[in-house]
């Protein structure tokens, strides 16, 4: 893996505006909310957190399908945080996604060729080497020249996805958001569709933002993984290092929740509950987003905002009081 960065992120921000009756004052909803990070050239960047915390909005944000609220968005080091779609056009072709649903996110009325046809068209490829090019395209995700006649409503929601990472290769991208692309299919799928983007990605060059509930398949796939909590990233490390040793609180009560087969382990293994609800991105708390549910949190988590910050080699930690807890 290169040590060059390929995307990176400075405090970016990304408010939804939330319309209030009688003219009242305007609300936001802080789906990210000023996460710093660099995504190395050839990596998988795992990203994992609670369903709500900012997983899915970041990685469109920082594929610019999302305008930028705040902060500061660079692609191979050129600054494209308020880039227009003229100026984007040359970095869109390079950041493409793989949607969660395999279901909605292929349009019903077209079949597979006019599907992948379409991102073809847009990049200016000749009518005449396009065929060839849908045909390699199904080959390399594992399907057949002969589905390119077939409408979506005909394949399992595993094709479908197949589908989607065929479309998402069509216009030879650098960058692949996956926003959870294995969360809507079978167990027995999963695997398979994970294995093949390894295989992609090691014969195209590819690099990954995948984000995922899946907390064992995420350290599979994954280099280095960041977790997310209420818009932030609160840790940031190697794959491994995360598992063996995580050092904020959260990432503890996470990756204590997840299960393990065999039921001794499991019974003699400590479960950390947390306490209290998961506050609104409407409403976030002062200081550290996670003090109302931190059982270590004092008066100075509650009044400053923690940020990232090395602790070990390559393991970067937004607490306080990191050092006490460990």
């Amino acid at each position: 893996m290169s040590q060059e960065i390929l995307i990176s992120t400075s405090e970016l921000k990304k408010y939804f505006p939330v319309k209030t009756f009688l003219g009242g004052k305007t609300k936001y909803v802080k789906a990210v909310d000023g996460v710093t990070m660099d995504i190395r050239k050839g990596e998988t960047f795992g990203l994992v957190g609670e369903s709500g915390c900012g997983k899915s909005t970041l990685g469109r944000t920082m594929i610019r399908m999302y305008d930028v609220t705040d902060g500061i968005l660079t692609y191979k080091g050129k600054d494209i945080t308020n880039a227009k779609p003229a100026e984007l056009k040359e970095f869109q072709n390079k950041m493409q996604i793989i949607f969660q649903d395999p279901y909605s996110a292929l349009n019903p009325f077209w079949n597979v060729e006019e599907i992948l046809n379409e991102p073809l068209k847009q990049i200016g490829m000749p009518e005449a080497e396009r065929k060839d090019r849908m045909e390699y395209l199904l080959n390399k995700v594992g399907m057949k020249s002969d589905d390119l006649i077939k409408f979506p409503y005909e394949f399992s929601g595993g094709q479908r996805q197949r589908i989607g990472i065929a479309r998402a290769l069509s216009v030879n991208p650098e960058f692949i958001m996956c926003d959870e692309p294995i969360a809507a299919l079978d167990v027995s799928i999963q695997a398979q569709v994970v294995n093949m983007l390894e295989d992609l990605q090691n014969e195209f060059g590819l690099t990954y933002l995948f984000a995922a509930h899946d907390l064992s398949m995420v350290r599979y796939i994954s280099t280095r993984i960041g977790v997310m909590y209420l818009g932030n990233l609160v840790e940031i490390t190697e794959s491994n290092e995360l598992y063996d040793n995580p050092l904020h609180p959260y990432t503890q009560a996470l990756l204590s929740a997840i299960p393990i087969a065999d039921p001794k382990r499991a019974r003699a293994r400590e479960r950390i509950k947390l306490t209290g609800e998961l506050p609104s991105p409407m409403n976030v708390p002062e200081g550290c987003h996670f003090a109302p549910r931190c059982p270590y949190a004092t008066e100075q988590c509650r009044a400053d905002g923690p940020k990232l910050r090395e602790i070990g080699r390559s393991h970067f930690v937004a607490c306080h009081h990191v050092e006490e807890i460990n």
